[in-house]
């Protein structure tokens, strides 16, 4: 699904990502922690195709695709969708509205017809069910007045729209509480299925009690230096990042 091989990236002159290797298959999620400053988040972004990072060396496949050169909007329809720490405000464009408008953009640059509408409204029902979503939250526009739990769900109400192949959650839990992590999470495990792949990033181990990951790998100065299974992150939770620095330094 996804493979990442020896990957440098740089921001403003300054190098991120050092060769960082990491292969996602179908079926699989996989979660990246990571001190701040490691490049999770660079990472999260350059898949996604922001253009204020600058590839340097390596590849990034997608079903044994190259993407490298694809615009976002382009990597975007091929099935690569981004959760955003903070997503932005759209006033006048309800929820409802904006999803209409995305997925009907996917179905165009795929050459498909727009949804019929009897077939949206059936969509939008079934997945505002699924993640125990009011109908009233699809009328408000978008992420605007709404809880940080609101925008976190709305993210995975549109995850659930688009259906992706490959789905990064960037700190997707920053700023819930429990309720709100619990409904997020949820969501995701319903979303899971054979035929996508779930990259969760985050700081802290207590999503990964509701979300529970194939793999961990840990970011350390711009490369993957350990990977492991759920024990990995409960290690991290317990003895913080100081000792895989010690480790790589022994």
């Amino acid at each position: 699904m996804l493979d990442i091989k020896d990957l440098h990236a740089s921001v403003e002159g300054k190098e991120i990502l050092k060769g960082l290797n990491l292969n996602v298959k179908a079926g699989e999620i996989h979660a990246i922690m990571g001190p701040n400053g490691a490049g999770k988040s660079t990472l999260a972004s350059i898949v996604a195709g922001k253009e204020e990072y600058e590839v340097t060396k390596g590849n990034i496949l997608l079903d044994n695709e190259d993407i490298e050169e694809l615009a976002a909007e382009e990597r975007a329809h091929k099935g690569v969708f981004l959760s955003f720490q903070y997503p932005v405000e759209i006033p006048g464009v309800t929820v409802t509205n904006f999803m209409k408008t995305a997925i009907n953009e996917t179905r165009k640059a795929q050459g498909l017809e727009e949804m019929p509408a009897k077939d949206m409204l059936k969509k939008i029902r079934e997945k505002s069910e699924l993640l125990e979503i009011d109908r009233k939250f699809l009328s408000r526009s978008l992420n605007e007045g709404f809880s940080g739990g609101e925008k976190k769900r709305n993210e995975i109400f549109q995850m659930a729209m688009m259906e992706p192949k490959l789905a990064i959650l960037d700190e997707t839990d920053s700023g819930l509480d429990i309720d709100a992590l619990r409904i997020v999470a949820n969501g995701v495990n319903k979303l899971k299925s054979e035929n996508n792949a779930i990259v969760v990033i985050t700081h802290y181990q207590r999503l990964l009690d509701y979300i529970v990951p194939d793999f961990v790998h840990v970011l350390y100065d711009g490369k993957i230096v350990k990977s492991g299974t759920k024990e990995l992150a409960l290690e991290l939770e317990e003895k913080g990042y100081d000792w895989i620095k010690e480790e790589i330094n022994a």
